[in-house]
């Protein structure tokens, strides 16, 4: 009989090299339901969120200042040259849909508890569906962009409001910026965590309950004052 082999220097026995042997893990691949099932609610949510820019161009219609117009017999002329209404316009609208983000991504975190590659896609596309769809919205309900026909219809000298447009577009990114950083903030501070690493078992005995080392018991007074006050040996 030969005695059983152990590792050497504390360090773990090699495994067996049988590659044949291993049970293959089932991943799922690329087809595999869990990513159908997290492609298809993305799609959802990604339509959920985008319409929900039609109450991002009631609400800028509603707050963006309008560009004051007047007119007469001949040509539109700007009320006053040095407003900044369409600036204010762009603004507002900026401010609208990144709020929009923020909150909408807020309650898509809050409904499912988890991210994913599936979900960010979603949010991005969502919002910036949702912030086209909001644009045409506003413009849609605002004053109507025939400009020569309004000032036809209200007469010359007197003041119109003047189409709702926005000048920036790059005001439409505003959505997806704000439903990623709302996502990155969202996930740091309340997403799951991993799991810690458990010990491995060649370690175990070497470390306490805690993996901290085992403390040395205390040498008792009467035995140090003993051990200090005994003369020493003689040679």
């Amino acid at each position: 009989m030969t005695a059983p082999l152990t590792p050497r220097d504390n360090q773990p026995p090699e495994e067996p090299r049988h590659p044949e042997a291993a049970p293959a893990a089932d991943h799922g691949g690329l087809g595999g339901p869990e990513l159908a099932r997290e492609l298809r609610q993305g799609a959802l949510i990604a339509l959920l969120v985008a319409a929900t820019g039609v109450l991002l161009g009631l609400l800028w219609n509603w707050l963006a200042p309008h560009v004051p117009l007047i007119a007469d017999t001949r040509n539109v002329y700007l009320k006053n040259t040095e407003g900044e209404e369409s600036i204010g316009a762009d603004g507002t609208f900026l401010l609208l849909a990144f709020a929009f983000g923020v909150l909408t991504t807020a309650a898509v975190f809050l409904f499912r508890r988890r991210g994913g590659i599936p979900l960010v896609v979603a949010l991005v596309v969502g919002g910036l569906l949702g912030a086209t769809l909001g644009w045409l919205t506003g413009m849609w309900l605002g004053p109507t962009p025939d400009v020569a026909e309004h000032a036809k219809q209200v007469g010359p000298g007197v003041a119109f409001d003047g189409p709702l447009r926005l000048q920036a577009k790059g005001a439409l990114l505003a959505w997806p910026i704000g439903a990623m950083l709302t996502q990155l903030v969202l996930s740091a501070l309340f997403g799951p965590r991993d799991p810690e690493p458990e010990v491995p078992y060649w370690l175990q005995g070497q470390q306490g309950p805690q993996g901290q080392q085992e403390q040395q018991p205390e040498v008792p007074q009467w035995l140090r004052e003993n051990h200090e006050q005994r003369p020493p040996s003689e040679g």
